[in-house]
């Protein structure tokens, strides 16, 4: 069975899923390359919208790296060129994806879900970054991504204690989008994912690069962007269907042109 399973259950929707629920879907070699590649197929698809990312099983979203592949010599496995570690964390995106996390989300966990958009989390989920109880470090991002997520202070005792956060102050602080039942994780991800797909793909893509170099840019950079994509959208497709939409009072059909 495959470590990585692509499935499509609504419309313009893909559902990534990393398969490893015995191993607390802990990153091997075979899921960072499979993750990779899922980015790369998702983005490539003209028809795919939004990802959902989530992981099988309900005990864990993700454990983080395999220690057994660590303690095996085989740390380079877990990494690819493109997409560092699991084949994801600094992979380049521009379609949002969500992550959808059952359980546990700890130290590459964390770091995978910080690398996402969104996130929809169940009741009982946690996030950490315990690399140094290990003698190791957040070195995929979460040394940088949960500063800018959390407040300062919270988040250098994280990464100083490698203790967890629970689902209900990750959401107070607002590093995470909705907290919802148990078995409805991958549910509601799915219908936060409808609701982005239904809008004009490409004014969505293009606004999430912006607002993803929001803390990186200047204000007078994040302008001349800005005034940059106003142009660009001014002449595609999607930009005079949807005021006609609206005009007919009816849901716009968008090309993605």
């Amino acid at each position: 069975m495959s470590d990585i399973l692509i499935e499509h259950p609504v419309a313009h929707v893909a559902l990534v899923t990393i398969n490893r629920p015995d191993a607390r879907n802990a990153i091997n070699g075979a899921v960072a390359r499979g993750l990779e590649q899922a980015v790369i197929e998702t983005e490539a698809n003209d028809d795919i919208r939004c990802v959902v990312l989530t992981g099988a099983g309900d005990r864990a979203f993700c454990a983080g790296a395999d220690l057994k592949e660590i303690s095996a010599g085989r740390v380079g496995d877990l990494v690819t060129r493109d997409g560092g570690f699991a084949g994801f964390v600094r992979a380049a995106r521009q379609k949002p994806w969500i992550a959808a996390v059952n359980g546990a989300a700890l130290a590459g966990g964390t770091e995978i879900l910080l690398a996402c958009d969104m996130s929809v989390v169940s009741e009982d989920a946690s996030f950490g970054l315990p690399e140094v109880k290990r003698g190791l470090a957040a070195l995929a991002g979460g040394l940088y991504r949960l500063p800018r997520g959390l407040p300062r202070a919270v988040a250098l005792e994280l990464i100083a204690t490698g203790e967890p956060l629970s689902a209900d102050r990750a959401l107070g602080f607002g590093l995470i989008n909705r907290v919802v039942p148990k078995g409805e994780v991958v549910t509601q991800a799915l219908a936060l994912a409808e609701i982005i797909a239904a809008n004009a793909p490409i004014a969505v893509r293009e606004s999430l690069v912006i607002a993803r170099d929001a803390y990186n840019l200047s204000e007078k950079e994040l302008e001349a962007a800005s005034d940059a994509l106003g142009t660009r959208l001014a002449l595609t497709e999607d930009y005079r269907e949807g005021p006609r939409a609206f005009v007919e009072k009816r849901a716009p059909r968008w090309t993605g042109r």
